[in-house]
């Protein structure tokens, strides 16, 4: 038989005041409720990480609510303050871009400009690099350095294609910062570019290419041995032998050990104990094997000394 409901609802009521009258103690001990319970607040998302061997930028200070409206107040104090607060932002400054963009077409004072160039870097916003394209072709030298530099951070197609062209720039530092910034963000269709501006004695372009080329790239980068400064190849072969095999395979790395190994200079034996010590553990066996056989052969060049645990 069911009971009625007006009698359910008296025997609830009278097990709650009985509970009510139990000493706080006798209520601690009774077993908690199994039912879920509401959280109070919800716990905010962990921020995303980046990407394994990408740049981890510092946790970013939030950007000042009055900085895009200093921007536009013409006056160039306030200006200057809101670049210093914007920079010191990074990415989260994203949104003061084009803003910024707008004065440097306008025209600042130079000092004032490099400063701008300098924020839009720091922001890594893609869209600020159509005006620094522009200003990486500008005549006054110190605006290029700095529009190469902020290229570097902003990335996309406009900033490579930028950087490729600023290979063959008047300025030694611009092209060894283009050719810098192209090994950094990866762009393997400068691999060419990179390799006539080695021709050319743009040193930073041997490292670059060490970090881009296919097997094919890496032998002939392996071939400029005797013709570039030995000095300035290890960036690039040092860069080469270090990369997985899922970019550079041991027979490649092999035979450009042995190209290595044959100037048999003091130099060489140096640059191979490096890499040696350098070697990951329990990687490529063949390529390390050749790297130690390599390393006792040129342990008698002149200058070189003896590899340990030789007699």
């Amino acid at each position: 038989m069911r009971a009625s409901p007006l009698a359910a609802a008296l025997g609830a009521a009278v097990a709650v005041a009985f509970v009510l009258a139990l000493p706080f103690s006798v209520r601690a001990q009774q077993p908690a409720s199994t039912a879920p319970r509401t959280p109070t607040a919800a716990t905010p998302p962990a921020p995303p990480k980046a990407p394994k061997g990408e740049y981890a930028a510092p946790a970013a200070v939030p950007l000042a609510p009055d900085a895009i409206k200093r921007l536009k107040s013409g006056d160039l104090g306030q200006i200057k303050g809101a670049l210093d607060d914007i920079r010191v932002s990074g990415r989260a400054g994203a949104a003061a871009v084009p803003a910024i963009v707008e004065l440097l077409k306008q025209g600042l004072p130079p000092t004032m400009t490099q400063s701008a160039i300098e924020t839009l870097g720091e922001t890594s916003s893609e869209g600020a690099s159509e005006v620094l394209g522009w200003y990486a072709h500008h005549r006054n030298v110190a605006l290029r350095r700095a529009a190469i530099e902020a290229l570097g951070k902003t990335r996309g197609p406009i900033a490579i294609k930028t950087l490729r062209a600023s290979l063959s720039d008047p300025d030694e530092n611009v092209r060894g910062l283009s050719a810098t910034a192209l090994g950094e963000l990866k762009a393997k269709e400068a691999v060419g570019d990179l390799f006539v501006a080695l021709d050319h004695k743009v040193e930073e372009a041997a490292a670059s290419i060490g970090e881009l080329c296919d097997p094919a790239e890496c032998v002939r980068l392996a071939g400029k041995l005797g013709s570039v400064p030995f000095d300035v190849m290890t960036g690039g072969l040092d860069q080469v032998l270090l990369r997985p095999p899922k970019d550079v395979d041991d027979e490649t790395k092999i035979k450009i050990v042995g190209r290595v190994r044959e100037l048999g200079t003091a130099e060489t034996n140096a640059f191979l104990k490096d890499v040696q010590t350098k070697w990951p553990p329990k990687s490529a066996p063949r390529v390390k094997q050749a790297i130690d056989q390599a390393v006792i052969a040129t342990s008698g060049s002149p200058g070189s000394s003896a590899p340990e645990g030789s007699p």
